[in-house]
């Protein structure tokens, strides 16, 4: 059965736009606060730098600046659709770029992929079953599908989870879905907070 993504990307984009922005921040923390116990103090991190209306991850970043764990941040490549990869040393390094995605324009320090153990990953909606929709330009799922060493772990709102997606070929499941409620594993019974 054929499902219009397009269609899912606008109905999930309304259900995260319905939240407002003490919401969003609120359930912002609380989800950054929850990915920081998931993590056991040795990974070197991928996050995803959070633009308007998506889980803010500068909570996030800024504890693990200060915990001294290496974080490492894309750089969108819009002419081949690719992410760029670079090691984030400072917060203020980081200003609006291409869609206006906050990168450490000017200040890269390149990384590789091999290094990173655990993604945090942005997504505009997903199911129990682990399958993320993203917003159709496909480069996080090409970058996962080069890497499958990384621990996947995406950061949602909870309006964001629906009961089904379609899995297409090229699409990248997560391992772990963290939401401001719960913490979803794909396989597990039940998710928990």
């Amino acid at each position: 059965m054929y499902i219009n993504k397009e269609v899912l990307r606008d109905q999930l984009r309304e259900r995260r736009c319905s939240l407002s922005r003490m919401e969003r921040s609120a359930y912002s923390e609380s989800i950054c606060t929850t990915a920081l116990s998931c993590m056991n103090g040795n990974e070197t991190v991928m996050t995803y730098v959070a633009k308007e209306l998506e889980v803010g991850t500068i909570p996030l970043i800024k504890e693990l600046l200060s915990r001294m764990v290496p974080i490492i941040v894309p750089i969108i490549i819009p002419r081949d659709k690719s992410l760029k990869l670079s090691y984030v040393k400072d917060i203020s390094d980081l200003v609006p770029s291409t869609f206006q995605v906050p990168e450490p324009v000017g200040k890269e320090i390149p990384a590789a992929s091999e290094d990173i153990t655990t993604a945090f990953i942005p997504m505009l909606g997903f199911d129990r079953n682990g399958t993320r929709l993203g917003y159709g330009a496909g480069y996080f799922d090409r970058f996962l599908s080069r890497n499958r060493h990384i621990k996947k772990i995406g950061l949602a709102f909870s309006c964001q989870e629906m009961v089904f997606l379609p899995v297409y070929r090229n699409d990248i499941g997560m391992d772990m879905v963290i939401t401001e409620k719960e913490i979803i594993i794909p396989g597990k019974r039940h998710s928990w907070r």
